[in-house]
């Protein structure tokens, strides 16, 4: 299943990106480098959605040490910890990082992103309410 308009995730400002294009294998060594040890879980079919915040909001995201941003994706490939089973989607905590393109990292895991997807803006209402 193809993230579209019509699930409600992209809007009008939605951009598209392309995630890692290298073998799964190759990518899962490269996301363990530099992460603290943290699992790592391969994904297709994603995108990644901005919070629309306040700037009280905002300041407290960043003091806690994130960044205003979530994953989606509709297509686990594989999960290292096998919390998410494949072919099943998957929503992130907020993440700390996104790096070199295609490694979405939050304080519990380092997501790879395989081939296409999206960057979008969303509400932290809409972001709860997917699935």
């Amino acid at each position: 299943m193809a993230i579209s308009e019509a699930d409600g995730l992209l809007g009008q400002d939605a951009i598209i990106l392309h995630g890692s294009d290298l073998s799964q294998k190759d990518a899962l060594a490269a996301a363990r480098i530099g992460y603290g040890g943290r699992p790592v879980c391969v994904v297709e079919d994603w995108v990644i959605l901005n919070v629309t915040l306040t700037e009280a909001e905002q300041a407290r995201v960043y003091e806690a040490g994130c960044k205003p941003m979530f994953l989606f994706a509709h297509k686990v490939v594989y999960d290292e910890r096998r919390r998410f089973q494949p072919g099943n989607w998957v929503r992130s905590s907020m993440g700390t990082s996104f790096d070199d393109g295609y490694v979405f990292v939050t304080r519990n895991t380092v997501y790879v992103l395989l081939g296409p997807g999206y960057r979008s803006t969303s509400s932290i209402q809409e972001i709860f309410s997917i699935y």
